[in-house]
């Protein structure tokens, strides 16, 4: 075994990549995919097909349900919840209810947010906690609320980024505190 489960842990998966860390309770049910090196906290649920990419952190008692894609270097803190159905019912189930998330590179989701399923959050976008997201998230978009709703945007190092060096051709360049420079395309209302 070239990753770690704690005894507490049940892990029906043959697909946990190497140096990933599965800790007390949690429950990785069969046919999910898990990254190298990724860490999922106490109590973490991930559900049957799930995707998580390498270098991930799900803190403990986060809920990741079918239809779930997790790409690379995501932060999940803790009590995240992802939804997967938009019209549950419990006497109504089938497979083409499932509806799609996918949280790409880099993204990180504050602790007890709600992510409602169909939604992309976008590269190394910050969603705050206690949040309900039920729209896109742009690339590096800063979401919070509930609804959620774009606050800003935030740089790679995750700090909001405030001057705002040149426009033009639908895009923005802004540099932040630490020295790098983020280009943010499209237009977005803040």
């Amino acid at each position: 075994m070239t990753f770690y489960k704690h005894p507490s842990a049940i892990v029906e998966s043959e697909e946990i990549g190497e140096g990933t860390k599965i800790w007390h309770f949690a429950h990785v049910r069969e046919k999910a995919v898990i990254g190298n090196n990724c860490n999922i906290g106490k109590g973490v649920y991930i559900d049957a097909g799930v995707e998580i990419g390498h270098n991930v952190k799900i803190q403990n008692f986060v809920s990741v349900y079918h239809g779930v894609k997790i790409e690379d270097d995501v932060f999940i803190g803790p009590s995240v919840t992802f939804t997967n159905d938009l019209y549950p019912r419990a006497f109504i189930w089938s497979e083409d209810k499932v509806g799609h998330t996918i949280v790409k590179k880099g993204a990180s989701i504050g602790a007890n947010a709600t992510i409602v399923c169909g939604v992309t959050i976008g590269e190394y976008a910050m969603v705050g906690a206690g949040s309900v997201t039920t729209k896109d998230v742009p690339p590096f978009g800063l979401y919070y609320g509930n609804p959620a709703k774009l606050a800003g945007f935030v740089c790679y190092c995750g700090k909001k980024l405030e001057k705002l060096i040149e426009e033009g051709k639908g895009e923005s360049l802004y540099e932040c505190e630490c020295g790098k420079r983020v280009k943010i395309k499209g237009e977005w209302n803040q």
